[in-house]
């Protein structure tokens, strides 16, 4: 893993499509956020840029108190490791907390994403979903300014009475079609040619 040397040719140019998705402005969000999220269990992080984020959040130390931040008890031993596996370890705990949180597993990075550093404009998605969803469930655990999120949109049931229901069984909406000045006038038998006059 980390013996690789530069890429070329066709790798070097995905990775550049990779690399250009990173966003600098969400970067300062998401940092700002996560040290308002976590106080002082977010570490020192005085860097910019997305190498020095991916080395911040790489032992998933600051992932897993994040995601403790928002839902207690979600990963029950936060531990440090300078072992590799370890540290991917620790972060395939946070993502599978963030799935029992809400976000959906296609809405996760992968661990070698941030572990490696091969993707992180997929981790700033996975962070985004996640402040999404911490904004929407507005139960007190969210710390920092809920505009730096999109809400997620959420069911809107509605209830409707018997007799209402019974009254659309009888309504044909015109998005069903209709036959109104429709008529087979002019038209010809199957196979025969068009007669031109």
């Amino acid at each position: 893993m980390a013996n690789k040397g530069p890429a070329y040719g066709l790798s070097r140019e995905v990775q550049q499509k990779i690399d250009q998705k990173y966003d600098n402005e969400l970067e300062t969000i998401l940092v700002q956020w996560i040290k308002a999220q976590c106080g002082t269990q977010a570490g020192s992080f005085d860097g910019q840029g997305k190498s020095a984020v991916q080395v911040w959040l790489k032992d998933g130390i600051v992932l897993s108190h994040l995601i403790n931040s928002l839902a207690p008890n979600s990963i029950a031993k936060v531990q440090s490791s300078s072992m590799a596996f370890k540290q991917m370890e620790q972060i395939s705990q946070f993502l599978k907390a963030c799935e029992r949180y809400g976000i959906p597993a296609s809405d996760l990075f992968q661990t070698v994403d941030l572990w490696e550093g091969k993707d992180m404009a997929s981790v700033q998605r996975t962070l985004m979903n996640l402040g999404g969803i911490a904004v929407t469930k507005d139960d007190g655990y969210f710390r920092g300014d809920p505009n730096w999120f999109p809400k997620k949109s959420q069911e809107n049931k509605r209830d409707f009475s018997q007799n209402k229901l019974k009254e659309g069984q009888s309504i044909i909406g015109l998005q069903m079609g209709t036959n109104k000045g429709a008529s087979q006038s002019g038209m010809t038998g199957y196979g025969m040619p068009r007669q031109i006059l």
